[in-house]
C-alpha cells in the first residue's frame, strides 16, 4: 500500500473553515478521482500552535501506478483550488510513503 501524505500548516484564523472545506470538498473530491482506497485527518500533536495548527492528511491507494495517475492527471487542478481559497493561510508538503507491515 501507498499513502501520500499532505503535511499542512494552517493559520489559527481560518482553520476551523478550512477543516469542514477539506471534509465536505476537498477530500470528497480526491477520492472521486477514483485512485485512492480511503484517507485519513491526523492533527499534529505540537508543543506551539501559535504559529498555526498542523495536520496530515493520508490518502491511500493500493500501488505507485494508482498515485501516479493522480499526480498527473488530477492533482494540479485540485492544489489550484486550496491556493486560490487560502493563499498565503498555509504551507504544505507532500510526501510518499510506503506500508511494509
Amino acid at each position: 500500500m501507498i499513502i501520500y501524505n499532505v503535511t499542512i500548516n494552517i493559520d489559527n484564523d481560518v482553520r476551523e473553515e478550512w477543516l469542514e472545506w477539506m471534509r465536505t470538498v476537498h477530500i470528497p473530491d480526491v477520492l472521486k478521482t477514483g485512485q485512492f482506497t480511503g484517507h485519513r485527518i491526523v492533527k499534529i500533536l505540537t508543543d506551539d500552535d501559535s504559529e498555526g495548527t498542523n495536520y496530515s492528511i493520508q490518502y491511500f491507494c493500493d500501488s505507485m501506478a494508482d498515485y501516479e495517475v493522480y499526480r498527473d492527471k488530477f492533482a494540479p487542478a485540485l492544489q489550484q483550488v486550496v491556493i486560490e481559497l487560502y493563499k498565503d493561510k498555509f504551507v504544505a508538503f507532500r510526501t510518499l510513503l510506503e506500508v511494509i507491515e
